[in-house]
C-alpha cells in the first residue's frame, strides 16, 4: 500500500508533466511549477518541486537544466507518452481518461 505522502508526490509529478505538456515548447521553470502545484492544492516549497523534478528526471520523464540557480524542466517523449496514456511510468500517477 502506498503512503499518503507517496500518493501526493505521484499526483504532483503528474501535474508537473501535464503542465509541461501544455506548454508550446514543453518547458517551465521551478517557480512557475510551484505556482501550478498550488493551483491544484499542493502548497509545497520550491525545494519540494526540485525534489520532484529530480525524481522525474530519474524516471526519464523530463530533462532539467539550470539557468543560474533556477531549474528549468523539459518534458521528454516518455513523459508525453505517459500524459497521453500511451505508456505508464511507475512513480507517477496515471492520468484519468479524457471525457
Amino acid at each position: 500500500m502506498v503512503s499518503f505522502e507517496e500518493h501526493s508526490a505521484r499526483d504532483a509529478r503528474l501535474i508537473i508533466l501535464r503542465g509541461l505538456n501544455d506548454q508550446t515548447d514543453g518547458r517551465m521553470n521551478e517557480a512557475l511549477l510551484t505556482q501550478l502545484l498550488l493551483t491544484f492544492g499542493h502548497n509545497r516549497s520550491r525545494e519540494y518541486v526540485r525534489t520532484q523534478l529530480n525524481k522525474l528526471r530519474e524516471l526519464d520523464a523530463v530533462t532539467v537544466v539550470l539557468a543560474g540557480t533556477v531549474m528549468i524542466a523539459s518534458i521528454t517523449r516518455a513523459g508525453i507518452d505517459h500524459v497521453e496514456r500511451r505508456s505508464v511510468i511507475e512513480g507517477i500517477a496515471r492520468p484519468s481518461p479524457e471525457v
